[in-house]
């Protein structure tokens, strides 16, 4: 056995540590659907929930169904997402749920959810001005933190993420925008580049 070979496997078996501590990457498309939802998400809020005159108050019908709505999309990415990661996993014969899955769940869940509870902590001292970016860099913050714990180049999309929250956070009054942005079309890229990516293995 030559050099060649023992580099060969030596890079084999380095591979297979890897993927051994870090969870299979995420499907490309279901980057693209959850885009496509926060887009739909969107389109329903600006037509049908905001009000033509004044703004949202926390109590308010419209706000109860502006939460609702994210929610929703929210159920639908996540869904998604595990559906189409295990039809990926079930493809490659590869296991979906083991410690590192645990890992990555919980390193993303803990910015995510502080992020969560702080946002409802503003939005009830009547605080709606930063909203927008404040989803945005915590859930930056959560990419970022559990990308350690998958395959995939997810916390491009994390630090995408976070500095359009801060630059959300300088123009308030787009963050309609700058949240569509965000969720709907730079999910939609990265969801895109990761399907070609997945096209050429």
């Amino acid at each position: 056995m030559g050099q060649k070979d023992y580099l060969k496997d030596i890079s084999e078996i380095k591979q297979l540590m890897n993927r051994s501590s870090r969870f299979i990457s995420l499907s490309g498309l279901s980057g693209i659907f959850a885009g496509l939802y926060a887009i739909l998400g969107a389109v329903i809020a600006y037509f049908y929930l905001f009000p033509k005159t004044g703004t949202l108050t926390l109590h308010s019908w419209n706000f109860k169904m502006l939460v609702i709505l994210l929610m929703s999309v929210a159920v639908l990415s996540i869904v998604t997402a595990v559906l189409l990661t295990s039809r990926t996993a079930k493809k490659n014969e590869e296991k979906i749920w083991d410690s590192t899955t645990k890992r990555l769940l919980i390193n993303f869940f803990i910015p995510l959810a502080t992020g969560g509870i702080y946002i409802l902590i503003k939005l009830n001292s009547q605080h709606y001005g930063l909203t927008a970016s404040l989803m945005l860099i915590f859930y930056g913050l959560a990419l970022v933190n559990a990308s350690k714990y998958t395959v995939g180049n997810i916390k491009y999309l994390g630090y995408a993420q976070i500095i359009i929250g801060l630059i959300c956070a300088s123009l308030p009054g787009y963050g309609f925008w700058f949240w569509v942005i965000g969720f709907g079309l730079f999910h939609i890229i990265y969801g895109a580049l990761m399907y070609v990516q997945e096209k050429k293995i």
